[in-house]
């Protein structure tokens, strides 16, 4: 196991954070992530509580010449937040917010979940789109894109960032935003971590809530097909007030039952709401309904659960080209035999908004009206991880006659972040973000990501 001397760690003199080698209490804790499947020895793990902190264990990795890794608040699939025998950057104790209702913006630190920013948002009515899971980091998905349930009204989560506080390779503090920095500004609209450390987001907010409509409608599996054709009709005509995801699942009391679920939230007023989801209401013969009026931070919660920390989690995504009959068929065969009683298959829509944004006006250029097919591989015993992980490759393969060739960055595994999987996560974006890559980090210190290599 790699470690750091002392001598080496007096370059640190000052830092206000924790500092953390291998044997210190709290380390095995700070460097487990909440990807069961990823298991990393940092030599380092440099618990910042400032910008000030950033800036040295940058400084440090950068001059002894360690491997560089960053984590945020909350978690991401591939796990490279972890760096095995090098620097991890521990941003999580970073959570500062806070939020100018007059304005209609917040400022949040790195560390900050979107559970915890919507805590704060929701006391004045006000939010911004951040994921489906509470706990997410906002980093992480605000760097990648950011889906969520206000989306189609309002965009992603990196569609809505007024400016960033980013640390670079070199140590400089910098500010993103359309009237500073603006080639950088761009590129972390979707680029990750590529371009350096941001400590802090400043966001657009709107009004949502604080009660909204939503919730599951679950069918048996035997019904899946026809579940999924009416939610092709269904979803075709949605308003940008609502997102409906739909998905192949499994029972939460872990039996292993298969089910069929549309899971929506509606965002606009109450009459609004149940008229646009009485088709989904009356459809078929569901197991169970739980969909009405709730608080928009629970409609953000609803799929918490299905996702533990230290579960292990191997995933595989892609935009379809098109939402067919045989595409509905193979998904349903293929979780027919599915081993895992945790896995789903998910199937997210892009409209509204989010496509009305043209594809060069920042890093992410997922504007099409389509709708993305996330194969989350999920298990609980590390003795089956072979199993699940070479069923989640071939039922990838099994649906690639009907996928585009544009990745959703978030969500792509470690074993696939060559080139081409990036070239398909920025499509005629990725050479303007090679060009920024060599201008901001030109020797790919910030490597341990989606790496788009200068």
């Amino acid at each position: 196991m790699a470690t750091i001397e002392a001598d080496v760690l007096e370059r640190l003199d000052g830092f206000a954070g924790e500092l953390l080698r291998p044997g210190d209490p709290g380390y095995d804790e700070a460097r487990r992530i909440h990807n069961g499947l990823v298991d990393k020895h940092p030599a380092l793990i440099a618990r910042c509580s400032g910008v000030a902190d950033v800036v040295a264990a940058v400084s440090l990795a950068r001059d002894q010449g360690f491997e560089l890794s960053v984590r945020g608040g909350g978690h991401n699939v591939a796990g490279r937040a972890v760096t095995e025998g090098g620097v991890m950057i521990d941003l999580s104790a970073m959570k500062g917010i806070h939020v100018d209702p007059a304005a209609r913006t917040a400022r949040a630190q790195a560390g900050v979940t979107w559970g915890e920013l919507n805590r704060e948002t929701q006391l004045h009515g006000l939010a911004v789109t951040g994921g489906v899971v509470s706990t997410t980091g906002i980093a992480g998905l605000t760097l990648g894109g950011g889906l969520g349930w206000t989306m189609a009204r309002y965009g992603l989560s990196t569609d809505n960032l007024l400016s960033a506080e980013v640390v670079t390779a070199d140590g400089r503090v910098l500010t993103a935003s359309e009237k500073a920095n603006s080639d950088l500004f761009w590129g972390l609209r979707g680029g990750g971590g590529n371009f350096g450390v941001v400590a802090s987001f400043e966001y657009r907010l709107h009004p949502v809530g604080p009660i909204v409509w939503g919730g599951p409608v679950i069918h048996p599996f035997e019904a899946a097909g026809e579940v999924l054709r009416f939610y092709r009709d269904f979803s075709s005509g949605m308003s940008n007030d609502l997102v409906a995801f739909a998905g192949l699942l499994h029972a939460p009391d872990g039996s292993g039952a298969k089910l069929c679920g549309i899971v929506v939230g509606h965002i606009g007023p109450a009459e609004e709401a149940k008229k646009e989801l009485e088709p989904l209401l009356g459809f078929g013969a569901p197991l169970d309904v739980q969909v009405g009026p709730m608080p928009y931070s629970v409609l953000n919660t609803l799929f918490d659960a299905a996702f533990p920390r230290g579960a292990l989690y191997y995933w595989k995504s892609a935009f379809l080209s098109e939402l067919s009959d045989a595409t509905i068929d193979t998904m349903v065969a293929r979780f027919a035999a599915c081993p895992s009683p945790m896995t789903m298959m998910v199937l997210e829509p892009f409209h509204g908004e989010v496509t009305r944004v043209p594809i060069e006006a920042m890093a992410v250029p997922h504007r099409e009206r389509s709708y993305n097919c996330v194969i989350a591989g999920t298990w609980p015993d590390p003795g089956t991880s072979d199993e699940n992980i070479a069923w989640t490759r071939e039922s990838f393969a099994a649906m690639r006659p009907f996928l585009a060739n544009r990745r959703y960055v978030n969500y792509m595994p470690d074993d696939e972040l060559g080139e081409d999987p990036i070239r398909a996560a920025y499509g005629p974006n990725y050479d303007r973000l090679v060009e920024l890559k060599r201008k901001y980090d030109p020797a790919n210190l910030f490597h341990l990501n989606q790496n788009i290599r200068p």
